[in-house]
């Protein structure tokens, strides 16, 4: 039978552990409402910026943009893996790493190089554990992405693509579409899909009306890049936004299991108690007997 001041200590220590997950899943949920405005907000601009070359492209004023020409037959393929940094958020890691080994599968099924990069030591960590070379592992973007740091490496991707380093750039995260559906996805962001035709009512119908300066072709090129930068920092804010959730909800399940094993350990305290009680009553009774003179 476990003594009663072992149980005490073991139920003191699981109340420090319930602090530290309730005040976890309280930052998580203060950090989520902040990263779910930052995605709407990005989202918003995301779509915007989509239309207007939409809009170009229902005008026919879409010619020969190198940032959206497929390459014939790629090759070499770049993967962008998004993860983070710290543990504590369920599965989330082991999900992205998951996926992350079946896309490798693919890719070299199809007999094509992957080259890959890692946002978030967690991923990056057990990548290098199964013998994936990775290429560059980023640590600074992960917690909490910033415009001007995706940027800059939005602009070196670019630079590599239009030098042929690499054929495509596809980018491995979760996504969450509301608190509790998220799923990871792969989106392919270079060369950037071309756009069908809009239905938009911005532009007249006949591109001879217009009287566009710059040129389209000047606009596009500099929508372009634009785009995809935008799209790469959405990438970052989803995988952000997906961690703080995944850490909120894997803190509320540890405080109430942190409570399911106090309710136990309070049962068990109560009758290691009373057995102690019962024991030392006996005890007192059996010397009290044997100093008792005999008749």
């Amino acid at each position: 039978m476990v003594r009663a001041r072992k149980l005490e200590k073991r139920q003191k220590a699981i109340r420090n552990i319930q602090k530290i997950t309730r005040t976890m899943e309280l930052i998580a949920t203060a950090r989520f409402k902040k990263a779910w405005d930052r995605v709407q907000a990005t989202m918003a601009y995301s779509e915007g910026l989509f239309r207007i070359i939409q809009d170009l492209a229902k005008l026919g004023l879409c010619r020969s943009q190198p940032l959206w020409e497929p390459k014939p037959n790629p090759k070499r393929v770049f993967l962008l893996v998004l993860g983070s940094n710290r543990g504590l958020c369920g599965g989330y890691n082991a999900g992205i790493v998951r996926q992350t080994m079946d896309r490798l599968g693919e890719l070299q099924a199809q007999d094509r190089q992957p080259v890959v990069e890692v946002s978030g030591k967690r991923v990056g960590s057990a990548l290098r554990f199964r013998h994936v070379p990775i290429q560059a592992l980023h640590t600074h973007l992960a917690d909490r992405p910033k415009w001007q740091e995706v940027e800059l490496l939005a602009q070196q991707y670019l630079e590599q693509f239009q030098k042929g380093h690499w054929d495509c750039l596809e980018v491995l995260y979760t996504s969450s579409e509301t608190v509790a559906r998220h799923r990871i996805k792969t989106d392919l962001l270079l060369p950037i899909p071309k756009p069908e035709a809009s239905t938009s009512e911005v532009f007249p119908p006949d591109p001879r009306g217009l009287d566009l300066y710059p040129s389209a072709e000047d606009i596009l090129s500099t929508l372009l890049p634009r785009f995809f930068k935008v799209r790469l920092f959405l990438c970052f804010l989803q995988a952000a936004l997906s961690e703080q959730i995944a850490r909120m909800f894997a803190m509320k399940t540890a405080t109430e299991n942190t409570e399911k094993m106090l309710h136990r350990l309070a049962l068990a305290h109560h009758r290691a108690r009373q057995t102690q009680i019962t024991s030392e009553i006996l005890e007192l009774l059996s010397g009290a007997e044997a100093l008792q003179p005999h008749k």
